[in-house]
């Protein structure tokens, strides 16, 4: 059995769920994060899934894959998917897979992300 490199940490506080990822999302990692997500998102049915990749320190094709699926996911409950803090190398694949034009991104120092909506 592979051990997952990725841990997950939950935070809801009603509309918005805060799903805190650290270490690496790889294949390896990424079907046991995506159904823990997953099932914490059917429980709990939030308007706004916040995915913070501040901690994260590798992410490949399977993470993108990842966020995909939440936005996905979300759009089908109507909702929408946040992507909060992503370090340097994830943004830069998260703008050259273009998947920044399907969710919000948000830095530290920026507006929250269920403001103004």
């Amino acid at each position: 059995m592979i051990r997952t490199t990725c841990r997950i940490a939950f935070d809801s506080d009603g509309d918005t769920l805060t799903v805190r990822l650290s270490g690496e999302i790889d294949h390896h990692a990424a079907a046991e994060v995506r159904e823990r997500i997953d099932a914490r998102i059917h429980a709990l049915r939030p308007r706004v899934t916040v995915l913070d990749l501040s901690g994260i320190d590798f992410m490949d094709s399977a993470g993108l894959g990842l966020m995909m699926g939440r936005i996905a996911l979300m759009r089908r409950l109507g909702g929408e998917t946040v992507l909060k803090d992503p370090t340097d190398k994830v943004l830069r694949i998260v703008r050259l897979s273009g998947l920044e034009r399907m969710m919000k991104i948000i830095r530290e120092g920026d507006q929250d992300a269920t403001e103004g909506e």
